[in-house]
């Protein structure tokens, strides 16, 4: 069975990029342009394995995206990646003490490292 991975970025050329990227890594991926569509996509019933979260994003950042998710107790079978290009280490800091599992900077890494971090990420968290 595959994996179901939500990729929440405005950048409408890096999410279809990440998509199609996951997708052809087996993913079955869905996708939201802001955190609201997000939540909604959670609302409605979608229970991924992974949220991989951008962090500037309009009305509300992935950072708070991150900390709505974990109050609501939507990610205890789910791994939260942060993927931003915000990269300094108090940025990293915050979004490990939100809750995320991992952060990723999107400058650093190739989209085949992404998919391959994403997977060790989430199998970490699948062995807790």
């Amino acid at each position: 069975m595959s994996q179901k991975i939500l990729i929440v970025d405005d950048d409408k050329f890096l999410l279809d990029m990440y998509a199609l990227k996951f997708s052809e890594s087996g993913y079955e991926v869905s996708h939201a342009n802001n955190a609201a569509e997000a939540l909604a996509k959670v609302d409605e019933g979608f229970k991924p394995d992974v949220f991989l979260v951008d962090v500037i994003m309009p009305e509300m950042d992935g950072f708070t995206l991150v900390e709505e998710l974990k109050k609501r107790g939507l990610t205890a079978d789910s791994a939260v990646i942060v993927l931003s290009n915000l990269g300094q280490e108090e940025d990293v800091k915050k979004g490990l003490q939100v809750g995320a599992d991992g952060y990723i900077i999107k400058a650093s890494a190739t989209p085949s490292e992404v998919i391959a971090k994403v997977a060790e990420i989430a199998g970490h968290k699948k062995k807790k």
